[in-house]
């Protein structure tokens, strides 16, 4: 693998690292500034938000820039964000800061996707792509826990600094080892857009909204499932969360490989299993170790579904894939919001804190009705609107060789 992919992973711990560690600071950031957990939580909320947002509209923004230059520029966004959280001298401004280094979240992964799959030969792709998910998932182990202990420690404002300090690495990673290829010339916007009408692409992004919102229906709750149902201490929850993130390292790197050699089967395999795990949560749920190797499953399960969708995004958005590949993580965090309020409603609705696991597993069992009916729209050859006039030729060798 070229290294190139270890300056994108960098990039992407980084992100991973500030996307998650909040929530583990929610309570020392809500007392420096006076304010209540619920209204700390809106940073997490913004920033979820921002990613929904800023994932289309900075790679719109982009179009006219090279991928590199553009990888550039929204590490450099994201090291502001980051400072400015470090900084903000009152409430409203860290969350502006949220919001600043979100919006190069979903671009960089999104144009990040497509720098890494033509960095190596066609057979390889999804590999490559796992490879740079990889420092998201490596954040879940080491950044998110470290960046948690340093901010209880000696001061939040010191993680976001870490983290900012994380992202000139990345910076100054992606302007030494990423090469520098001349943008493809004839695309345009519309080409971009046209990729909306693909109904192969649609369909991904919605197995991926369903998906991984099946794993985040149970993981956004997993602090008040594990104390009050399996009777772990509230200390055990991080390291829980580590072993979550376990998971997701092994879960991302095997379906990487696997993507490659057979990708809807790999994608089959994963969300049935992921339904099927996340329903029998509500059981091993009342256990200690059953629980812990539940918690580790269901993040290897939901993160092996991650390389094959960004691969099959990129492959029938083949004539401008970065607009769509940008999206697709935009996806990822709406299925996120999507899932943590369908599990509150449960809550709230009295059927106890396990009840978002039914949540996850019907979320799951439905991406994998889409991942079928794919597949069979494919093998007919009846998926209509493919891109724009059956192809964009400079775009396509661009996406080839970038």
């Amino acid at each position: 693998m070229p290294l190139a992919l270890l300056a994108l992973a960098i990039g992407a711990f980084g992100i991973g690292t500030t996307e998650f560690v909040i929530m583990g600071l929610l309570p020392e950031v809500a007392s420096d500034y006076g304010v209540s957990i619920p209204t700390a939580g809106y940073l997490v909320t913004g920033y979820a938000l921002g990613v929904m947002f800023g994932a289309p509209l900075m790679t719109v923004l982009g179009t006219k820039v090279p991928r590199k230059r553009m990888l550039m520029l929204l590490m450099g966004l994201f090291i502001v964000g980051n400072l400015l959280s470090a900084l903000a001298p009152a409430f409203s401004v860290m969350l502006i800061g949220r919001v600043v280094a979100s919006l190069a979240h979903g671009a960089f992964f999104g144009i990040g996707s497509v720098v890494a799959a033509g960095l190596v030969a066609p057979h390889k792709k999804a590999g490559a792509i796992a490879m740079m998910f990889t420092g998201l998932t490596v954040a879940n182990v080491v950044g998110v826990p470290l960046g948690t202990l340093i901010g209880q420690s000696v001061g939040w404002r010191v993680t976001f600094a870490v983290v900012a300090a994380l992202g000139v690495v990345g910076l100054a990673g992606v302007a030494k080892l990423v090469p520098d290829v001349p943008r493809a010339e004839g695309v345009r916007l519309r080409h971009e857009m046209a990729a909306f009408k693909n109904v192969q692409v649609l369909l991904a992004m919605a197995m991926t909204v369903l998906g991984f919102g099946g794993v985040f229906a149970a993981i956004t709750y997993i602090a008040p499932m594990m104390t009050h149902v399996a009777g772990f201490a509230d200390g055990s929850v991080t390291w829980l969360l580590v072993l979550f993130g376990l998971g997701m390292v092994g879960g991302n790197l095997v379906g990487g490989r696997f993507a490659d050699r057979a990708l809807m089967p790999m994608l089959y395999i994963s969300l049935g299993a992921l339904s099927v795990v996340l329903a029998l949560f509500t059981l091993t749920a009342h256990d200690k170790i059953a629980s812990a190797v539940t918690v580790v499953l269901i993040g290897a399960l939901g993160f092996a579904t991650v390389p094959p969708l960004q691969k099959r995004v990129l492959d029938h958005a083949h004539g401008a894939p970065t607009l769509a590949s940008a999206v697709n993580i935009g996806a990822f965090n709406l299925g996120n919001a999507l899932s943590a309020w369908l599990g509150g409603v449960v809550i709230a609705a009295g059927f106890g804190y396990t009840a978002p696991n039914w949540v996850g597993a019907v979320l799951a069992a439905a991406a994998l009705v889409l991942a079928v009916l794919s597949a069979a729209l494919e093998r007919r050859g009846s998926a209509p609107g493919t891109v724009v006039g059956g192809s964009v030729p400079a775009e396509q060798r661009a996406a080839v060789h970038h």
